[in-house]
C-alpha cells in the first residue's frame, strides 16, 4: 500500500536537493506522486500540522492547487497574512511550509489567495481538531494517547468474524443521556457510562452517529467540516481515545459512522476550497446533493478518493476502532439519486451508474481490509444494487456487511397496521426469505426510523399502551431470532415514547416502571441468547442455518423457523394477533422435551405470563413434514424460543 512504500523509501534515508523543503517537512516525492495518483491512504501523516522533529515548531501543508499564494494565519502571528507563508511542491498542487515556535492549543486557519475570485481564510482539511462550534478555527494539536486496549486488537479479527455474534447498540453521544443541567457530557464521562448501559443490556458494539466536526449540531454530524477531528463538543482528541480505549478494555467494539456521500457547504469548510470546485464536482448537475443542498464528492479526481481514504484509515489507525458504517451509499451509486428525469449526467455507456463512486468504494473496502484485518466496514444501502457486501474481486463492493432496509421497512409497515388486516399483508414477514443470503446482513432498527414525525418505535404499534409494548417485544424477537446481525438505536430498549430529539436526552425515568424495565430486560436476554446459543449467530450468513417451519398460516398470523448450527436447531414461534392461540400444534425434528428458553410475554418483560411453564414434550406425531410435534400454548403478540433440552441446560 502507499503507506509501505512511502515507508521503505523514507528509510533507506534517500535525500533530494532538489525539494530541500518537501523533505524538511516529510513530504516526499513519492508522497506526492501518491497523492496525485490517488494511492496514498495516510495523508494524516503528511498533509496538515504536525510537529517539527527538532520541537521548533509545526509544519503545515495543503492541497490547493488553483492559489497563487498561501500562508498559515494564526494565533502567534496576530492572523496577519503573508507571515508565515508556504511555498508549493513541484506541480503537486501541495503548499507547505514551517512555522516556529508554535505550541499546541494555537487556532489557525489557511489566507489562500487563488488567481482569480476572493481571498479565503479555509479551516485545515486534516486538522486533527477544531474549535468547539459555532467557532470555526482549526487547532494545532499533536496527536498523543497512551493506549491499553492491545488484547482487544490482537483478538479483534476473531471477535469479528462471520460467526460470532454481533449486537450493535446506535447512539447518538450528545442525546444519550445528559447533565441535570441540560448540558454535554463529555468523553470520558459518557465512557463510563455507555459502558455500563451497554455492558448490561448485552450488545457487543457501539455505533455512533457521526463524531467528525460538524458545524451544525441539529445535522447530527452527517454533514461533515472536519473529516479528522472527533467534534470539540464532549472534549479533545486525546479524550475521544480514551473513550475508544474505554469501551475495548469492557469488551464493547466501537463502530464510526462515515459520510463520504457529501460534505456541508460552510464557507470555511472544503466548498471551493482554493477558488475552485476542488474537492466538489465542477459540473453543476453533479455538484449539489438534491436532498440536503450539500456539495457531492467528485470521486474521480485522484486526489479526492486519497484525501477520502486517508480519513476512512485515520479513525482505524489513530483512534483503534473496529468499524466504518458508510453513509448514504445508494446516493453514491446512482448519478440520478433524488434527481428528476433528465436532470443527471450520464455514465460514459450512458447508464445511471456513477462509475467513479463504484471504483472508490471498492478501493476503500480493498485497502480497508488488507491494511486492518479484522475490522468491518457496513453499507447504508437502500437499492437493489448486486453484490454490495461481496468482495470486489467477484464484482461486489467489497463491504463485510450490508443494512437490510427491505426487512426493516416490511417489518415495521406489517406491525404498524391493525391485528385484522395482517392476514392479508403476511408476505410482508416472508419475503425476507427469498433474498435473506443474497448479502451479508444487518437488522437495522436505526435512527431514521423514530424521527420526522415518525415516532417511536412503541408508538407505531396499533392499540393500547400494552400492546405496544408487547408489539415492541414482539419486534425485537423477530429481530434477534432471524439471521443477521442486530442493530437497535438507542432507546429502542427502554420502549420511548418520545420521538428522538436530539436537543434532549433520553426518556430514562421510564426504567422506574416495571413495564419498561420489562423491555430493557428482554433486550438484555435476547443478547445473552444470541451471543451463547450458536445456532442463533453462527450462520448469520448461510441459508444452511435458517429453514421454514410455518410461513403460509395466514389467518392464524403464525409464522415459525429454525435456527440450525455446530449444535442441535433451535425452534421460534411468532403470533402476530393479540389472540392466544391454544393447542397449537407445530413439527420438530425429534421427541423429547423442549425447553422455552424465551418467552416475550413472560411476566418479568411486562407480559400476560401466557406460556407453556417453562418446556413440554414433543409427541411422534408428524407435522409440518417434521417426525414429531410439539403443542403450544402461543401467547398474543408474542414470540417463543425452544430447544431440545441438552441445548437449553447447557447456557
Amino acid at each position: 500500500m502507499a503507506g509501505g512504500e512511502r515507508g521503505r523509501i523514507a528509510s533507506a534515508g534517500e535525500t533530494n536537493s532538489s525539494q530541500p523543503a518537501t523533505r524538511a517537512l516529510g513530504l516526499s516525492e513519492l508522497d506526492l506522486y501518491l497523492f496525485n495518483e490517488g494511492r496514498h491512504f495516510e495523508l494524516y501523516d503528511h498533509l496538515g500540522a504536525h510537529p517539527l522533529s527538532d520541537g521548533s515548531g509545526a509544519s503545515f501543508a495543503v492541497w490547493a492547487p488553483n492559489a497563487a499564494a498561501v500562508s498559515v494565519v494564526h494565533d502567534g502571528n496576530g492572523w496577519t497574512p503573508g507571515a508565515d507563508a508556504l511555498g508549493p511542491q513541484g506541480s503537486s498542487g501541495v503548499w507547505a511550509g514551517a512555522v516556529g515556535g508554535l505550541p499546541p492549543g494555537t487556532r489557525y486557519k489557511y489566507r489562500i489567495e487563488p488567481r482569480s475570485g476572493p481571498v479565503r481564510d479555509k479551516a485545515d482539511p486534516f486538522a486533527f481538531r477544531s474549535e468547539e462550534p459555532p467557532l470555526t478555527a482549526s487547532v494545532y494539536c499533536p496527536l498523543e494517547y497512551s493506549w491499553k486496549d492491545a488484547d482487544w486488537v490482537s483478538k479483534r479479527p476473531r471477535r469479528q468474524a462471520d460467526g460470532q455474534a454481533m449486537s450493535i447498540y446506535e447512539v447518538h453521544l450528545g442525546s444519550w443521556r445528559r447533565r441535570p443541567d441540560g448540558s454535554w457530557l463529555t468523553y470520558g464521562e459518557l465512557a463510563e457510562q455507555l459502558a455500563d448501559h451497554v455492558s448490561r443490556e448485552g450488545f457487543s458494539h457501539v455505533e455512533l452517529l457521526p463524531v467528525m466536526e460538524h458545524p451544525f449540531y441539529g445535522s447530527w454530524g452527517y454533514q461533515t467540516t472536519g473529516y479528522f477531528a472527533p467534534t470539540a463538543r464532549y472534549g479533545a482528541p486525546a479524550a475521544f481515545m480514551g473513550f475508544v480505549d474505554h469501551l475495548h478494555q469492557r469488551g464493547i467494539g466501537v463502530i464510526l459512522d462515515w459520510v463520504p456521500s457529501h460534505f456541508a457547504t460552510d464557507e470555511f469548510g472544503l466548498g471551493e476550497f482554493d477558488g475552485t470546485h476542488l474537492y466538489e464536482h465542477e459540473d453543476p448537475r453533479r455538484r449539489v446533493h438534491p436532498d440536503w443542498g450539500s456539495y457531492e464528492f467528485n470521486y474521480g479526481r485522484h486526489e479526492v478518493r486519497s484525501f477520502l481514504i486517508s480519513s476512512a484509515w485515520f479513525w482505524l489507525d489513530r483512534y483503534h476502532v473496529d468499524g466504518l458504517r458508510v453513509d448514504a451509499v445508494a446516493s453514491m451509486l446512482y448519478l440520478d439519486y433524488s434527481r428528476e428525469a433528465g436532470g443527471f449526467v450520464p455514465n460514459r455507456y450512458g447508464g445511471r451508474e456513477n462509475l467513479d463512486a463504484v471504483e472508490f468504494l471498492r478501493q476503500f473496502n480493498d485497502s480497508v481490509h488488507e491494511r486492518f484485518p479484522g475490522v468491518v466496514t457496513v453499507a447504508e444501502e437502500s437499492t437493489a444494487w448486486p453484490g454490495v457486501s461481496h468482495p470486489s474481486a467477484a464484482g461486489g463492493l467489497g463491504f463485510s456487511m450490508k443494512w437490510d432496509m427491505g426487512w426493516m421497512h416490511d417489518t415495521l409497515q406489517h406491525l404498524s397496521r391493525e391485528p385484522i388486516h395482517r392476514r392479508y399483508h403476511y408476505g410482508e414477514l416472508t419475503f425476507r426469505g427469498l433474498y435473506a443470503f443474497s448479502e451479508r446482513f444487518v437488522l437495522p432498527l436505526s435512527h431514521d426510523e423514530v424521527v420526522h414525525g415518525k415516532g417511536a418505535l412503541a408508538t407505531k404499534m396499533p392499540g393500547d399502551d400494552w400492546q405496544r409494548r408487547a408489539t415492541l417485544r414482539l419486534l425485537l424477537a423477530l429481530q434477534w431470532f432471524q439471521p443477521g446481525k442486530k442493530l437497535l438505536f438507542m432507546g429502542g430498549e427502554l420502549a420511548t415514547w418520545k420521538e428522538w430529539n436530539h436537543d434532549d436526552q433520553l426518556e430514562w425515568d421510564l426504567l422506574e416502571h416495571p413495564e419498561h424495565a420489562g423491555v430493557a430486560a428482554l433486550v438484555s436476554d435476547l443478547n445473552r441468547l444470541y451471543a451463547t446459543l450458536e445456532p442463533l449467530h453462527g450462520r448469520d450468513f448461510d441459508s444452511s442455518g435458517f429453514e421454514w417451519v410455518i410461513a403460509d398460516d395466514e389467518e392464524d398470523g403464525v409464522l415459525s423457523w429454525r435456527r440450525t448450527g455446530a449444535e442441535d436447531g433451535l425452534l421460534v414461534v411468532a403470533n402476530t394477533t393479540p389472540i392466544v392461540r391454544e393447542g397449537f400444534r407445530i413439527g420438530v425434528p425429534e421427541n423429547g422435551c423442549w425447553e422455552e428458553l424465551c418467552n416475550t410475554d413472560a411476566f418479568g418483560y411486562g407480559g400476560s405470563g401466557v406460556g407453556n411453564l417453562g418446556r413440554v414434550d414433543a409427541t411422534p406425531d408428524p407435522a409440518h413434514g417434521y417426525p414429531a410435534s410439539v403443542v403450544l400454548r402461543l401467547p398474543p403478540l408474542g414470540a417463543l424460543l425452544l430447544a431440545p433440552t441438552r441445548v437449553g441446560s447447557t447456557h
